[in-house]
């Protein structure tokens, strides 16, 4: 199909519909419309790349059906809860395109029990996809019914999991452990944490690496949030009303520490300026004030990966589950400095 057909179909100028599909980069600033743009790219089997549609996978697969993989947002419904998935989002279809691949459903957790509450529909394997790429850490009572249902998974994330299926990880534990190492370098000794607690890497960096400098873990210290920008802020004018006040906070995510920083900005406490680090190297850190010291997680290698282990597992080139490792790196930014105390 061409572009001036899907552009009708999707109601919108042949112009737009190019730059959704041919630039990876491009962001529309009306987001059903560029899903609706994907939509009939997706059931027409439209391939952006003209030069991909001579598919050399080693694999037979016609010009007219590039290999398609369904998208599942693990924790959240929406990708603008979760800024560090919606960026590895923009990365995986920017990757899907150089692969010569399309991004088929974009689900999430409410998307998949309602099939699973198909059960005719979703144990039958009459599935359009090639397979599913997880972005974040899936639910296990969820796994064996989607790998019945997908020939092919791979997963994307900070925790790694016991091998059930490919997946490519950045270790939240050593992310989290260089941050507060980081903090004790500059003499911090009061460090607070912000995020998820339950089965979480990051949390265990934080109180490996609070340990493995001999200072106390105190849980008035441990802040449990599901890691949103709004329970960030909650959080920390939560923090703003104790007597005795941390002097550096670590978050579990940029997007919390977006919230720490619209805390901090709004309610204003005589004398108080706490140092603040967190992880992800989203884009809006570098745009907050002060910028914000974060330890970045590489999304675009991650998706990378995630990719080709699914184009290598289609090409039958490995059996066992197999785990990419990715390093992480301090940013220093503004952020952080030294305590005196």
């Amino acid at each position: 199909m061409s572009l001036k057909e899907i552009a009708r179909l999707a109601g919108t100028s042949v112009s737009t519909v190019s730059r959704v599909l041919n630039q990876p980069d491009y962001k529309c600033k009306n987001e059903q419309l560029e899903e609706r743009i994907w939509k009939f790219a997706r059931e027409t089997n439209y391939l952006p790349n003209s030069a991909a549609r001579s598919l050399k996978l080693g694999v037979n697969q016609s010009a007219s059906s590039p290999f398609v993989f369904d998208i599942f947002l693990t924790r959240f419904p929406s990708l603008s809860q979760d800024l560090f998935f919606r960026e590895l989002f923009e990365s995986l279809k920017k990757e899907l395109l150089k692969q010569n691949c399309l991004p088929g459903l974009f689900l999430t957790l409410p998307d998949i029990t309602s099939m699973m509450d198909n059960k005719s529909a979703f144990s039958s394997g009459d599935n359009r996809a090639d397979g599913l790429i997880l972005l974040g850490k899936c639910p296990s009572e969820l796994i064996v019914p989607l790998k019945n249902h997908y020939k092919y998974l791979v997963g994307i994330d900070r925790n790694p999991t016991d091998f059930d299926y490919d997946e490519v990880v950045c270790s939240g534990t050593a992310a989290a452990t260089a941050a507060v190492n980081y903090l004790i370098s500059l003499g911090h000794k009061k460090i607070a944490y912000i995020g998820d607690c339950s089965y979480e890497a990051r949390y265990v960096g934080y109180y490996q690496a609070l340990i493995s400098h001999n200072l106390p873990l105190t849980y008035e210290s441990i802040y449990p949030t599901s890691q949103t920008r709004q329970e960030g802020k909650q959080t920390m004018e939560l923090i703003l009303q104790k007597k005795e006040l941390p002097s550096a906070i670590f978050c579990a995510n940029d997007s919390t520490a977006l919230g720490v920083f619209d805390a901090l900005h709004q309610h204003h406490k005589k004398g108080y300026i706490p140092s603040v680090i967190s992880i992800d190297n989203i884009r809006e850190s570098s745009l907050t004030k002060p910028m914000l010291t974060t330890i970045d997680i590489p999304k675009e290698e991650m998706a990378h990966h995630a990719v080709l282990l699914l184009l290598d597992r289609i090409k039958n080139q490995h059996k066992e589950a197999v785990r990419v490792e990715l390093p992480c790196r301090l940013i220093i930014r503004e952020s952080c400095f030294y305590c005196s105390s």
